[in-house]
């Protein structure tokens, strides 16, 4: 009767009576064998059914997988779809090939509360955003690894930043000097809410450290610094960076009155909704309506009429994070990307 059990590197050595370095450096390291033996082990092997040396036993001998994890503060599909999200893992997996080492994407969503045990994969982690009352962050703490934080910091990791609130002031000051008098911000992930929705005055006063509560700050420190005032309901929160949720926020905010002149948007694509809001409705940009950004990403500049906007590197800052994880000698690296004030004709 036939076993039901895997094989084992050790049995199939056994059974084609070679060593077990042999059947390894055939899966693993081909430039120790000749091409024949290599051809000759692998078709043996498939004969039997066994498919490599098994990743995670072996990462347990070694001591390390050559795997890096990233966790994401949303579902992978929601990721996939972002582009400040896109650079971001663009950088990362630059470095990580050139040191041959592999990406493992965890969502950081509810699906996270299902215990797999997939995290005790990765050699090291990117915790790409704030992690809130994540029980999969919670299990990656525990494990004691590298870890590296991104776009929100802890004392205890490296991290890599961009000064949100300096990058914000910058941008709103810039909008107004431009005669603009009367306006909306379309925020992004303000409340704990899934609806697109006008803020309330209690929730304007939220004290949090968040990246989005850091922005929002600065954008009512130069409104006031400029003698402007906002009320809560000029201010959108908008739950996910999302082109058509953002356009339901845009529509609301370019037909209410007294009619704005100027709209501060938290994200690229909040503002490019707002531009094609504005074009349906006949709103000339920047003639009677000035718009801005943040972010810059690859549309921005392709937009009609281009995007004014916050260049904050998200390429860069994904590279600088798994350079920081691979140097192990960093442990208190604390990396604040600088940003850039873009200017293009929206603003």
């Amino acid at each position: 009767m036939q076993s039901n059990k895997p094989l084992t590197l050790k049995k199939v050595a056994s059974i084609l009576n070679v060593s077990t370095a042999t059947i390894s450096n055939a899966f693993n390291r081909p430039d120790q064998l000749s091409a024949r033996l290599r051809e000759r082990i692998l078709s043996e092997c498939e004969r039997l059914g066994y498919h490599g040396p098994n990743l995670a036993a072996r990462s347990l001998r070694k001591g390390e997988s050559g795997v890096i994890g990233v966790l994401l503060t949303d579902s992978l599909a929601y990721h996939f779809t972002d582009a400040v999200a896109n650079q971001f893992l663009q950088g990362i997996s630059e470095v990580l090939e050139k040191n041959n080492k592999q990406l493992l994407m965890l969502s950081g969503c509810s699906s996270g509360q299902i215990a797999t045990g997939i995290e005790a994969l990765p050699d090291g982690f990117i915790i790409y955003g704030t992690q809130d009352h994540n029980p999969l962050f919670e299990r990656i703490i525990r494990q004691n690894k590298p870890i590296v934080t991104v776009d929100f910091d802890s004392p205890d990791y490296p991290s890599v930043n961009i000064d949100n609130h300096a990058a914000a002031f910058e941008i709103a000051n810039h909008l107004l000097a431009q005669s603009v008098d009367t306006l909306a911000i379309l925020g992004l992930r303000l409340i704990h809410s899934d609806r697109v929705c006008r803020i309330t005055q209690d929730e304007l006063y939220d004290q949090s450290e968040s990246v989005s509560r850091r922005r929002l700050d600065a954008y009512i420190e130069a409104i006031k610094n400029n003698n402007l005032d906002i009320d809560a309901e000029r201010i959108w929160h908008i739950p996910l960076n999302l082109y058509e949720q953002a356009k339901q926020a845009a529509k609301e905010a370019l037909t209410s009155l007294p009619r704005v002149n100027g709209i501060i948007c938290m994200s690229d694509t909040i503002a490019l909704a707002v531009l094609s809001v504005a074009q349906e409705l006949n709103i000339s940009v920047p003639q009677d309506l000035k718009v801005i950004g943040f972010d810059d990403i690859p549309e921005a500049k392709r937009a009609t009429p281009p995007l004014t906007t916050v260049c904050q590197g998200s390429k860069l800052k994904g590279q600088l994070a798994a350079e920081a994880l691979l140097d192990k000698h960093q442990n208190t690296t604390k990396l604040m990307v600088p940003t850039e004030l873009v200017i293009r004709k929206s603003c």
